[in-house]
């Protein structure tokens, strides 16, 4: 599957080269520098969207995805933990989901 692949690959370059690994260099900016790639990631798939750029929003989407697991992985939280939420969230309504987290 192609997630758990781009998972294993950002976990394998956690401790890479930051002159040679993307990745790496997000890893060694620090939680905040993640942050706020994230974020802007976030705020360009919403422009894409506003724009109906059906090529972009999927390349900003692609883009918020990877960031979101480099974040997560830097939080070390574990993906499988974030999909057995949704699992769970999926029992029931959606309502009646955020009624029960309030």
């Amino acid at each position: 599957m192609v997630l758990d692949d781009l998972i294993q690959l950002i976990k394998s370059r956690k401790n890479g080269d930051a002159n040679k690994s993307y990745t790496a260099k997000l890893f060694n900016q620090g939680l905040e520098e993640c942050c706020k790639k994230f974020g802007e990631e976030s705020v360009e798939l919403i422009i894409a969207a506003l724009n109906n750029k059906d090529d972009n929003l999927k390349e900003e989407a692609a883009d918020l995805i990877y960031h979101l697991l480099v974040l997560l992985e830097l939080c070390n939280v574990d993906f499988e933990d974030i999909l057995h939420i949704l699992k769970g969230r999926t029992s029931q309504s959606g309502l009646q989901e955020k009624s029960n987290r309030l």
